[in-house]
């Protein structure tokens, strides 16, 4: 009986084992658990992951999902977007690339899922799936038949396996110092005893004891680069491990032959320096990517775990913050923390947004004014009446654009597929080496070969991307903008016209109610609370301006929502209609009989056969919309905007901020039209919008940029979002932009350079291993190091608020 599990690998000798038979043979697990997930895997058409994964990799811990069936408890990690649920999942027992295609495979065959996006690096799956056909009990459990254990998190939160990660990187790098110092010293010796006369006796004592002490370098470790290795293999995309293990196996083998007797080279030290580089590098790069990951977590931190609702009879009780609901009224004072999303309802605030917006000075808020969970409350005190918890959150929303920014930002396929191309042309140059040294001098075969695998570094090629990104993220996310896909950096270079929706973007997105027209008699308090009623279903900024006339005792039924025309539902038996004059006067069926105002937004209600009101609605202009256009415009960008807003408002504001070209009245269709219109110069086209109505155009946009107060869906659509409510950001961006670009360059650039001098070095003989190992490292180094540069540039820019002189590159 085999001693070793067919499912998880571990040792199938324990009291819990289990044989069966099957037309390949008789299969061993260690447990029912495994055997089952291994039956469902295979029954499943699946097998192919055993086929990849990487050898010694574990997957047998099983999560059951019965806890997360329970509406309760999933309302703590899902999100609701557009009619879709999304949640993330930290999957423990996932180790390879098999592993997360057995995910997305998985996830792909369960009704209801729509999407499902695997990360590698941390572990985690962002699943996008429908409330209507599945839940989120029925995902945990169908992820964990396969032997993992999804755990639901809330985006942002940390978990066991970071730290074990980190624990593990630790102890290997650990081990390599240790050892690898004893055997520099070791290795000195032999050196002088070359020149200065050793005794035969003498010398093998010494290239023992390093043999003895090159074992646990190499077996513990210097692990995860055969582990790395043998993945690329498998998937037939070798990376950099590859090299590096076929390096370490060769002066590992050489060295064993020369303590044997049968050659006279060891090379156990060149083993114990470049395992300690390496290790040391790579834990210096897993530590900042947990850095960044810890950005996101503080973000989890921010909220508190109990707060004081109020009751029935006005008390106040102490409950965990996961029990608050919408419509709940939570006491918030000096010195609390913002538990949910949801608007002031009583007393006066002084909050300190910076952790959200990066405004560093405390903010004034009143009565009606929102207030979103996470804001630190300076002074004062007041009522929260709750709109948002948990998942839903605004906080939570950020949390997860962080999680999609980590794969967005790293995705380089080309730099990935150059790397892997590098590799192999390393290995052939090596044996193309090899093959020559063996004619012209055999007995430096071996070192030579050594240097060539050793000092090619398609590391620094491959992080030359990747790490300048990420420090621009970093930066930008400082100065108020989420960097989610890299796309956005490199678009900001070309010829580009930026297209700016008004209402929310342009404009404070806080809409006020001026004036209210009626064709006859009728009380204003009973119009504006039929229109509150309807807009109350309407994500629109505009909708905002009807805030304060929302009553319970007026509430629509039956909502039908038109992006970028209104809103249709039924109060009291009658169906109304609230939107702009085209939308409502379908319903109607008469002549409009208001006259359209020339420097405000005009909203019309009514129903069949009735115009019931008209209402002026007036929007201020952000505080640095002009400098920000002027600024971009200075930087050689064209500017336009594209508004559903009648002409006479959208001239005014595009007189007001120097525009030449704007659009109105456009419907989101009428903004594809025009996206497409304005690409036929072979212009980039960046799109920054805010709404429902410009979730359309900013997918279809070269690249697009949310307003942070926007909605989730067109955040969704975002390749940034500005996380305040300044514009001012933008001009940040197109300079960190540029730069980031020539670092990439430059990074790029060297990167090539070393490789090719230091291979063609290598393969002449130039170059030792000790050497190799050294240089490889400091050209990954440099690579880094330059790239964050891009922190200390950025830290400079944004703490002097330069105007933006540069034009895009």
């Amino acid at each position: 009986m085999s001693a070793t599990c067919e499912h998880c690998g571990q040792s199938a000798a324990t009291a819990t084992a289990v044989e069966i038979t099957t037309d390949s043979g008789p299969k061993v697990f260690c447990c029912h658990g495994c055997e089952a997930a291994w039956q469902w895997i295979n029954s499943s058409g699946l097998g192919r992951f055993y086929d990849h994964r990487q050898p010694g990799n574990a997957v047998n811990a099983v999560t059951r999902g019965d806890d997360y069936a329970l509406a309760a408890v999933a309302a703590h990690y899902v999100a609701h977007i557009d009619g879709q649920a999304e949640v993330t999942l930290d999957i423990g027992g996932m180790h390879c690339a098999a592993c997360a295609w057995l995910i997305e495979a998985v996830a792909a065959r369960c009704d209801g899922i729509v999407r499902c996006d695997v990360s590698l690096s941390s572990h985690r799956a962002v699943v996008r799936f429908d409330p209507q056909r599945t839940n989120l009990g029925e995902i945990v459990a169908a992820l964990a038949k396969p032997g993992f254990a999804p755990q639901p998190v809330i985006a942002g939160e940390t978990s066991e396996r970071q730290v074990d990660e980190r624990r593990r990187s630790l102890k290997r790098l650990a081990v390599a110092a240790l050892f690898g110092m004893q055997t520099m010293m070791l290795a000195i010796g032999l050196y002088l005893g070359e020149f200065h006369g050793m005794s035969p006796s003498t010398t093998e004592l010494l290239e023992l004891a390093s043999l003895a002490l090159t074992l646990p370098i190499l077996l513990y470790a210097a692990r995860p680069f055969y582990a790395g290795a043998w993945r690329g293999l498998a998937e037939r995309r070798p990376g950099m491990d590859v090299p590096v293990a076929l390096a370490l196996t060769i002066a590992f083998g050489a060295s064993l032959l020369a303590t044997m007797g049968v050659t006279t080279t060891v090379y156990y030290d060149s083993v114990a320096m470049f395992v300690l580089f390496l290790s040391a590098s790579r834990y210096l790069e897993q530590s900042a990517r947990h850095r960044a990951e810890d950005s996101a977590v503080s973000l989890a931190r921010l909220l508190p775990d109990a707060v004081d609702r109020i009751t029935d009879t006005n008390g106040t009780e102490r409950i965990a913050r996961s029990e608050l609901s919408p419509r709940d009224r939570v006491v918030v004072r000096a010195g609390d923390t913002v538990p949910a999303d949801g608007v002031l309802a009583a007393g006066s605030l002084t909050v300190d947004e910076a952790i959200l917006s990066g405004e560093a000075r405390p903010i004034a808020r009143e009565v009606g004014d929102r207030l979103t969970a996470g804001a630190g409350i300076v002074g004062g005190t007041g009522q929260l009446l709750v709109e948002r918890t948990g998942a839903s959150t605004e906080l939570a929303g950020i949390g997860r654009l962080i999680e999609r920014a980590r794969s967005g930002v790293h995705r380089h396929g080309v730099a990935d597929k150059l790397a892997t191309n590098f590799v192999v042309g390393v290995l052939a140059t090596a044996a193309l080496a090899a093959a020559v040294w063996s004619l012209v001098d055999p007995g430096r075969v071996i070192p030579i070969t050594l240097a060539v695998l050793i000092v090619a570094c398609p590391c620094a090629l491959a992080l030359a991307t990747p790490t300048a990104l990420a420090s621009a993220a970093t930066v930008l996310s400082q100065a108020g903008v989420l960097l989610v896909n890299s796309r956005l950096i490199h678009t900001l270079g070309r010829r580009a016209l930026i297209l700016f929706d008004k209402t929310g973007t342009l404009t404070l997105g806080r809409p006020s109610l001026a004036a209210t027209h009626r064709p006859g008699p009728a009380d204003d308090g009973d119009v504006r609370q039929l229109a509150a009623a309807l807009e109350a279903h309407s994500e629109h900024p505009l909708s905002g301006a009807f805030a304060a006339c929302r009553t319970d005792a007026v509430l629509a039924e039956s909502v039908d929502i038109v992006a970028g025309a209104g809103v249709e539902g039924t109060i009291a038996g009658i169906r109304y209609r609230v939107g702009n004059a085209t939308y409502v006067s379908e319903l109607v069926g008469t002549e409009l009989p208001f006259a359209a105002p020339l420097d405000k937004t005009r909203v019309y209600l009514g129903h069949v056969g009735v115009w019931d009101a008209a209402f002026d609605i007036t929007d201020e202009l952000r505080p640095d919309a002009a400098a920000t256009v002027q600024q971009l415009q200075a930087a050689g960008f064209a500017i336009a905007i594209a508004s559903g807003d009648h002409s006479g408002v959208v001239s005014q504001v595009a007189a007001e901020l120097g525009i030449d070209g704007w659009h109105a009245e456009l419907s989101p269709s009428d903004k594809l039209e025009l996206l497409a219109q304005l690409r036929r110069d072979d212009r980039a086209v960046i799109m920054v919008g805010d709404g429902v109505n410009d979730a359309p155009v900013l997918a279809a946009a070269d690249a697009a940029i949310a307003m942070g107060g926007g909605t989730a869906l067109a955040q969704s659509n975002a390749d940034a979002v500005l996380v305040d409510e300044r514009l001012q950001p933008l001009v940040e961006l197109v300079a960190l932009a540029a730069t980031t670009r020539t670092l990439i360059t430059q990074s790029a650039a060297w990167a090539i350079g070393y490789n090719l001098t230091a291979v063609a070095a290598a393969s002449l003989g130039w170059v030792t291993p000790w050497m190799a190992a050294i240089g490889m490292s400091a050209s990954s180094l440099l690579v880094v190091g330059n790239a964050l540069r891009l922190q200390r540039v950025g830290h400079r820019s944004t703490s002097r608020k330069q105007p933006l002189t540069e034009r895009p590159a």
